[in-house]
């Protein structure tokens, strides 16, 4: 099939039938096969890494935490790169193979580094402070910074493909499996639950008992074997074409409107510029304007009015067979724009519980290691074996919260997810707040003890309420936003928009540096012994309690914020949108509400008088097939 592109607005095509039997859930087992194997390395290293850098690559306690932090936060910035690709040159498919092999390749050399003791810093070297990366000096701290820069690249650009990829095995415009979207989401996230759990027991307890070669070796076998399953899904799978730049469309709707910045914008939307075709023209045409009909057209929202001048069709346009568009976008272009511009306060919310997040996998481990680690008189427990507590739980809620809560929310709220992505992110970030308190509490009584009796830690278990409640967080908040980025992008941009999910998750590791530097900087001048509160190693004769209280306190008023912009944001409405599930009553519903003209056009449908505007913007009111634009007669 040929590939659509280089046009105005591209068609983005399936390159299979969505009628044949590719796609759905039997597609996606092999996504969550790989989701499940590659996080099983991926989440233990998460959690385990800080004590490596600590240990074996002999940084300091806020320079292991920092270096864990940058390179998690790095990976998930790459997700937008490995978006974008997926987007405009490569599928999604093979744009998550390419980085799967990049991520291999960094894996290997890691485990290399970690097996030969000539390629680490002296192991005579004494436990001191160390700041930054002096530990590393040469060709060990170029490999080691290779390798973590290569492994960031490879890990963040499968994330940037995979949960689009698996979303496009489920084609929106057919109830059942609209309803099933959400859904696989759901189970995304329990494959990434599972293969935590085994990578933060199985293969953490490995690395700090057996070795981290040994470690970094399973984790690398994992990911090849992960990478393999995925490549035997491909005839099952709805593979995508991609289509123009997003970037370079985002662009055109900006550059246009400053060039109409002088014009008015028409009263009556339908005077903006949105081409239609009839069936006829649409598989005779050549032009660019017929390539957009492929595409999803998007309702006129009121919002960002000053971009709709980039869809007012100037009288040197309307006389070309062909339309340019660095002159006119089309009112579906626009409002992509908006919808991006839309979800960026939402973005911004959702960076500080990323920053707790930090927390738990950096600061939470160190804490554990203090503690007493045995389970029983002989098993001793791996502190970064501590996040399978949350895991543990995230096992058993989603399924409940898929069978059982989701039915009961969806008769009261009618809604097809029970309740909507928003309120699901929203109910994620009120409890990471209250993990960061709860944290600041367990960090009060493991020090007290500490210094009272420090031959008697208190039980490890005692971060199992942080963790926890911060598991439940995660899981509200992560599905919740890779749900809302998938069904809120443009089609032509879901890599990119679920790509968000994890810009959101990169600057909120990189903030997590920020805060720790500054909160050593400034507690350091103010306090009466000149020490910071995170400064050195020694949990003991450091304010970490006080530290985790500060994220809670912002935590609490970042929820206020994301209250805010929350309620202001509008969903997205298509022109399809009056295909709804069978089994929802769409009456007296706020999530199917429609504007009164678009209701009237919908009533003239079913009584079998459609209207549109035709293609020469004359305003001649013509009958036409369903499926054109409606307008109010």
């Amino acid at each position: 099939m040929e590939e659509n592109k280089g046009g105005f607005e591209a068609g983005y095509k399936s390159l299979n039938k969505m009628g044949d039997r590719k796609g759905g859930f039997r597609a996606t087992i092999f996504i969550y096969v790989l989701i499940a194997l590659e996080n099983m390395g991926f989440v233990a290293n998460m959690v385990s890494m800080v004590l490596y850098f600590l240990f074996v690559m002999h940084f300091d306690l806020a320079g292991s935490a920092n270096t864990l932090t940058n390179f998690i936060g790095s990976t998930y910035l790459l997700c937008l790169f490995a978006g974008f690709i997926s987007d405009t040159y490569l599928t999604r498919f093979n744009t998550c193979l390419v980085f799967g092999v990049i991520e291999i390749l960094a894996l290997a050399m890691v485990t290399i580094q970690a097996h030969y003791k000539e390629l680490q810093p002296d192991a005579m070297m004494p436990m001191q402070a160390c700041s930054g990366s002096t530990c590393l000096k040469g060709g060990k701290a170029a490999m080691f910074y290779v390798s973590l820069c290569l492994l960031a690249l490879g890990a963040g650009g499968m994330r940037g493909t995979v949960p689009a990829l698996g979303g496009d095995q489920f084609n929106q415009k057919d109830p059942n499996e609209r309803k099933s979207l959400a859904s696989y989401f759901n189970w995304l996230l329990l494959s990434t639950t599972f293969g935590a759990t085994i990578g933060v027991t199985v293969i953490v307890w490995v690395s700090m008992n057996k070795g981290w070669d040994l470690g970094f070796f399973i984790a690398t076998i994992a990911a090849i074997v992960g990478y393999v399953f995925l490549a035997l899904g491909k005839p099952y799978y709805r593979i995508q074409t991609p289509g123009d730049s997003p970037i370079l469309k985002i662009i055109q709707v900006i550059v246009v409107a400053f060039k109409n910045r002088k014009l008015e914008v028409p009263e009556n939307s339908e005077e903006l510029y949105e081409p239609v075709s009839t069936s006829t023209e649409a598989a005779t045409t050549t032009t660019t304007v017929a390539s957009c009909i492929d595409e999803e057209k998007i309702t006129h929202t009121d919002q960002f009015r000053f971009l709709d001048k980039a869809a007012i069709l100037r009288q040197d346009c309307s006389t070309s067979p062909t339309v340019d568009p660095w002159k006119v976008c089309t009112i579906t272009q626009v409002e992509q724009v908006k919808i991006l511009t839309r979800m960026l306060p939402i973005i911004a919310s959702t960076i500080l519980v990323n920053t707790c997040l930090a927390q738990l996998q950096t600061f939470s481990v160190q804490q554990g290691n203090s503690m007493d680690l045995h389970l029983g008189p002989s098993f001793k427990i791996p502190a970064a074996s501590i996040p399978v507590i949350p895991l543990l739980f995230l096992t058993i809620l989603i399924p409940i919260y898929e069978f059982l809560f989701v039915p009961f929310a969806r008769k009261i709220t009618k809604h097809p997810a029970g309740i909507t992505q928003l309120q699901r992110v929203g109910v994620g970030l009120f409890l990471s707040a209250i993990s960061m308190g709860v944290a600041g509490i367990v960090e009060v009584k493991r020090k007290n003890q500490a210094i009272k009796d420090p031959t008697k830690p208190i039980s490890l278990f005692w971060l199992s309420f942080q963790y926890a409640i911060f598991g439940i967080a995660d899981m509200f908040t992560l599905v919740g936003l890779l749900e809302f980025f998938y069904k809120e992008a443009p089609s032509g941009m879901r890599s990119l928009s679920t790509s968000f999910t994890y810009l959101s998750q990169s600057v909120g590791y990189f903030l997590s540096s920020v805060f720790v530097d500054l909160i050593n900087t400034t507690t350091s001048r103010v306090t009466k012994s000149k020490r910071g509160w995170l400064d050195g190693q020694d949990l003991n004769k450091n304010n970490l309690n006080l530290f985790y209280w500060f994220l809670a306190i912002l935590s609490f008023l970042n929820f206020a914020n994301y209250l805010f912009w929350a309620s202001w944001y509008k969903y997205k409405a298509s022109n399809d949108e009056h295909m709804v599930d069978s089994d929802i009553d769409v009456h007296d519903n706020p999530a199917f509400e429609l504007s009164s003209s678009k209701q009237k056009a919908l009533n003239r449908s079913n009584s079998g008088s459609p209207y549109f505007i035709n293609q020469q913007r004359d305003q001649d009111i013509s009958p036409q097939p369903n499926g054109a634009k409606y307008i109010e007669k």
